[in-house]
Parts: structure tokens; C-alpha cells; sequence
């Protein structure tokens, strides 16, 4: 299957991740060489938290940056970024109406979505399906009701997000035509969910990496990014303990890491 951005994805293969016990490791060894200081559990779930999203959010922005780029050079550097975010693509997702006005609360149906790519309007009984161009809400208020738009949705099909004003945080979805019987299919990019290291305390008072807990994550980032979270937690590390040496080296080497991919 191709993905919204373009990658070829096999949705049957169970995907690769990042092991949070291999990215702990050297994290500590890094860390603790010299006498650099211990990161805690709870200090390094924090810091592969925020790692992971600030490098799941660059995705965006690097491709953006590649695609901008005149001619075919960079064509296998896009490709290498679209398969990376198609691990966090969710497909076809039905998603319920709200009311009898076409809303649907996304909040509800889909809490993490980061970027919808898609949304489809299926009629089976007038065997109808349709792929609902995006436009923007002010475009479908009541006062544009008998816009040639709206007339037109009921034969291409749009839609468009929207946050009440009165809940401030209730992602809606709003689409159209409707009808009771339409069914209402979402594809879209979703967040990553927060990494967790878990372990238990021995009798000495270690914290000892357990696995098989019911909430230990994993990174969901392609293993290509082992390295590059590695540095990112060294860099929050080395802040944190106010060691500024060691955050200056991870970011030169951050650094020297972005200099060779843009080659």
C-alpha cells in the first residue's frame, strides 16, 4: 500500500521499533563516563518524551524543506522521510456522526490525531463514495449555504475542521453531504505515544528494566533514529545536571549528523 505522502508501506508487517532499553544503556553510559552524573528513570522517560516528539514534528518540517528543493537530487532523501512517517499512518478509519448537521467529534473517534491526510463519504445505498475535498469552515457557514460549494458537495463531497468556541479543545469534523446511513472514513498521521522505561527496585534499591510491564512502550520512531535520540536525551541530560560540557558535545555532534544528510 502507498502511503498520503508517497511511501510504500506493507500494513500486514509488524513494524520495527527502537528498543527504550538499548537507547537507556547508552544514554547512561555516555552519561556516566568521567563521572558525569546518573539520569533516573523517571528523568529519562521525561527527556525520550519530549526527543521523540520534537523528532516526529521535524519530519514535517524536513520535508517541506526537501520538497522546496529544485530538481530530482533529493528525491531519495523524501522518500527515506515519507517512510518514516508513514509508521504513524492510521487508514480508513470510520468514524461516526455527531449530530444531523455532518459533525464529527475527532476528539472522540481519533485523540491522536497529529495531521488528517484523508476523509471519505461513503453512501452504500446510492452507492455513492466520495473523497471530500478540504476547504476551510468560514467557506461552508450558513451564509454561504447556497454558495455553488455546497452545491456542488453534494455531488464531490468536501470537508473542513473546526473547534467550538464554547469548548475551546473539541476537534470537529464537518463534512458534506451527510445522511443517516453514510459512513464517514478518516485516514490521517498520528502522534506518538509517549515512550516508558519500566523496571522495578531490588532489594539494593536499583532500578531493574522490566519489560513485561503492562505499560512499558517502546520508541516508535524508525530505527534509524537509535543514534539521533540517543543524542537529543544527552543534550536534556547535560542540561539538566548542568553539565554544559556534555550537552555542547552532543549538540555538535547533532550537528555534524544534519551536515552529512544534507550533503
Amino acid at each position: 500500500m502507498r502511503s498520503s505522502y508517497g511511501a510504500i508501506v506493507n500494513t500486514n508487517k509488524k513494524e520495527i521499533m527502537v528498543s527504550i532499553d538499548r537507547v537507556y544503556q547508552k544514554v547512561l553510559a555516555l552519561a556516566n563516563k568521567e563521572q558525569r552524573g546518573y539520569i533516573t528513570p523517571q528523568e529519562f522517560n521525561l527527556f525520550a518524551d519530549i526527543a521523540q516528539l520534537d523528532i516526529f514534528e521535524q519530519y514535517f518540517h524536513d520535508l517541506d524543506r526537501v520538497r522546496r528543493r529544485p530538481g530530482n537530487d533529493y528525491v531519495d532523501i523524501a522518500e527515506l522521510i515519507e517512510e518514516k512517517i508513514a509508521r504513524f499512518e492510521i487508514y480508513n478509519q470510520e468514524v461516526g456522526l455527531l449530530n444531523s448537521y455532518g459533525d464529527v467529534n475527532l476528539s472522540n473517534s481519533a485523540p491522536d490525531l497529529h495531521k488528517l491526510t484523508m476523509v471519505t463519504i461513503d453512501t452504500p445505498a446510492a452507492g455513492n463514495l466520495r473523497i471530500a475535498e478540504k476547504v476551510s469552515h468560514k467557506e461552508t457557514r450558513s451564509s454561504y449555504a447556497n454558495s455553488p460549494l455546497i452545491k456542488n458537495a453534494e455531488l464531490a463531497g468536501i470537508t473542513a475542521r473546526y473547534t467550538l468556541s464554547q469548548t475551546g479543545d473539541a476537534n470537529r469534523l464537518k463534512v458534506w453531504p451527510w445522511s443517516s446511513d453514510a459512513e464517514i472514513r478518516i485516514s490521517y498521521i498520528k502522534k506518538p505515544t509517549s515512550p516508558n522505561w519500566t523496571y522495578f527496585v531490588s532489594a539494593s534499591g536499583a532500578a531493574l528494566y522490566n519489560p513485561d510491564a503492562l505499560d512499558h512502550k517502546n520508541f516508535l520512531l524508525h530505527p534509524s533514529e537509535e543514534n539521533t535520540l540517543v543524542i537529543k536525551i544527552l543534550q536534556l541530560a547535560g542540561i539538566s545536571i548542568k553539565d554544559y560540557q556534555l550537552a555542547g558535545a552532543a549538540a555538535q555532534q547533532e550537528s555534524k549528523k544534519t551536515q552529512q544528510e544534507n550533503q
